[in-house]
């Protein structure tokens, strides 16, 4: 559990904790310097900011800039390029041949189009797929993050994965610097993103995630309490509709802030066993189903009685309807904060102008692909 000190807070463009003081976001809009990325949409403030907006500056920006516990991720940083010419499965050129070479590799595309997998694709350390500069589809099976650390996932689309346990991207057992970011997924036979299994500090960001049910998981199951270790940042992801598991959470700390999810099917967020989960400023839309959050008691394999986890909820939006049901359990004041981890992210107070901006700048972009203006050592 986390510790209780009661020290002043702050995150950055944040209210500091326990203050009305506040920090004024720069006026600049966070899209990059790529005018294709940015919403046409004239109502969208301009003050609205969304994180690391300089990575698309070149190639290689991106390793590092990962915000929340997935910050160090370098993916392939320090190894060559690597080019994928093909969309076929396999062979020389494939994404599948780029991601099993044991060496750092930072993965480009030179086709647009989609790769559909046969199997699982077995991604190893130091990887960083990147799909700017062209659309990317994977389909048939997923990603597959085994005992691996450093990987960046960027800028690709995820849809139509079929088979038993096929999930989008599984994350499982004992991965750690991993970051997510800007991609669709959608319409997969089980999960969308999976975290399990000892697999820890990561970061899903910017991520748009539709035509699915169980959406992301955040520990295995009530036996596997060695995910206690888990700790995963999902910030600026726009869940549309989608049934439940904005995350499911076991055991694991979780920190969610400035995101959209409307219109869920069964409920938002879940806090089952142990479970820390930080709600700050997100925006909670309901249709049909009004309780955002939900609690399901489970007893870990080491403890006597089930329990449910915990949910802080910090200057959330709760619109149409919406019920936010907060339980008050004796030791919820020692639930984690993110300040005992890392010392900024970038939030805002949740809006209609954050809600906009989250509908267009999420999932897939449409930026050409940086120059890679740094010579990597080979």
């Amino acid at each position: 559990m986390g510790n209780c000190h009661g020290h002043q807070r702050k995150s950055r463009f944040g209210a500091k904790n326990g203050s009305n003081e506040t920090e004024a976001p720069p006026s600049k809009f966070g899209f990059g310097d790529h005018p294709t990325t940015a919403p046409s949409d004239p109502k969208i403030s301009m003050a609205t900011t969304l994180p690391y907006a300089h990575v698309d500056s070149s190639l290689r920006a991106l390793a590092g800039q990962a915000e929340g516990f997935g910050r160090f991720a370098i993916g392939g940083l320090h190894g060559a390029l690597y080019h994928v010419t093909t969309l076929t499965d396999d062979g020389p050129g494939s994404l599948r041949d780029g991601c099993r070479k044991q060496e750092p590799l930072w993965i480009v595309f030179e086709v647009s189009g989609t790769i559909h997998l046969q199997s699982q694709l077995n991604v190893s350390s130091y990887k960083t797929i990147d799909g700017r500069g062209q659309r990317i589809k994977l389909t048939g099976k997923g990603l597959r993050l085994k005992e691996c650390e450093h990987v960046i996932i960027c800028n690709l689309e995820f849809e139509g994965g079929r088979g038993s346990d096929v999930d989008c991207i599984q994350i499982k057992p004992k991965s750690k610097h991993i970051w997510i970011d800007r991609c669709n997924l959608r319409d997969f036979k089980d999960g969308l993103i999976d975290i399990t299994r000892e697999s820890t500090d990561i970061t899903i960001s910017r991520c748009h995630f539709s035509q699915h049910n169980k959406t992301i998981l955040i520990g295995a199951d009530s036996s596997h309490i060695v995910d206690r270790c888990i700790r995963v940042t999902i910030h600026h992801c726009f869940f549309d509709g989608t049934g439940q598991r904005h995350p499911r959470v076991r055991f694991a700390k979780v920190h969610l802030y400035n995101n959209y999810t409307r219109n869920w099917g069964i409920y938002a967020v879940c806090a089952s066993v142990e479970a820390q989960i930080y709600s700050q400023c997100n925006i909670y839309e309901a249709g049909q189903k009004k309780n955002a959050f939900k609690y399901l008691p489970e007893k870990a394999a080491d403890k006597e009685e089930a329990r449910c986890g915990y949910i802080r909820s910090e200057g959330d939006l709760f619109e149409t309807g919406t019920e936010a049901e907060l339980i008050s359990q004796e030791d919820d004041h020692c639930m984690f904060h993110p300040s005992e981890f890392y010392p900024t992210w970038t939030v805002q107070a949740p809006s209609d102008a954050l809600k906009q901006v989250l509908q267009h700048c999420t999932g897939w972009q449409c930026v050409p692909r940086p120059a890679d203006q740094t010579l990597a050592p080979r």
